[in-house]
């Protein structure tokens, strides 16, 4: 019978963690660590550790942790806006401002980490014309069509939105909303106000009258 030395078998060495990583998936891993631990706390570091690799082992697919982050504002839009479209979609007016509405809030409280990503300020030279950011721009201004608002008026209009919603979701997610009175009845009133104050926007004529 053939005896084998143990010690001079050659073994195989084991299939290398790093040769799965991709930019997607590290984007990916990143944006679950955000909603896990916030996203102050996604670290190259952790992510490494998530892949069971060193750090040096992701800068083959990003740059630094400015890269990485916003790889992760990238992706969290992209969801966002495909919640927000699916939402929007056949919708016009006041359905469409409660669909738009109730589909930010809810991706807002349902991925806290990804959502605190999508509001770092971006650099174009960083995304250049990102479709993640092209896209959310198109469905707000879609929306506001729908209320026959124009530049600059559209732009207003838009920050408005803006600021209530993440305002907002901000101030519930972190549990501000303390009074017993319905937190969703409080929301509905919001954007049955919001409406209102879209539906009757003054126009740059009555903005320029005197007073």
């Amino acid at each position: 019978m053939l005896r084998i030395n143990p010690k001079r078998v050659r073994k195989e060495p084991a299939v290398s963690p790093r040769a799965g990583l991709s930019r997607d998936r590290i984007a990916r891993a990143a944006a679950e660590l955000a909603d896990e631990v916030g996203f102050a706390g996604v670290t190259l570091s952790a992510v490494a550790r998530r892949f069971g690799v060193k750090d040096p082992s992701l800068y083959t697919h990003v740059r630094n942790l400015r890269d990485l982050q916003v790889q992760v504002a990238l992706l969290a839009g992209a969801e966002m806006n495909d919640r927000i479209g699916r939402a929007v979609a056949g919708r016009s007016g006041r359905e469409a401002l409660f669909a738009f509405g109730d589909a930010y809030r809810s991706y807002a409280l349902d991925h806290p980490g990804r959502y605190a990503a999508t509001q770092i300020r971006m650099d174009l030279a960083e995304v250049g014309a990102e479709p993640a950011l092209l896209r959310g721009i198109e469905l707000t201004a879609a929306l506001l069509r729908g209320y026959r608002l124009r530049e600059p008026e559209a732009t207003d209009a838009g920050r408005l939105l803006r600021s209530t919603f993440h305002g907002f979701a901000t101030l519930e997610a972190a549990g501000g909303f303390a009074h017993s009175r319905s937190v969703d009845t409080s929301w509905h009133h919001i954007l049955d106000a919001l409406h209102r104050t879209l539906s009757q926007w003054p126009s740059r004529t009555e903005q320029e009258e005197p007073q």
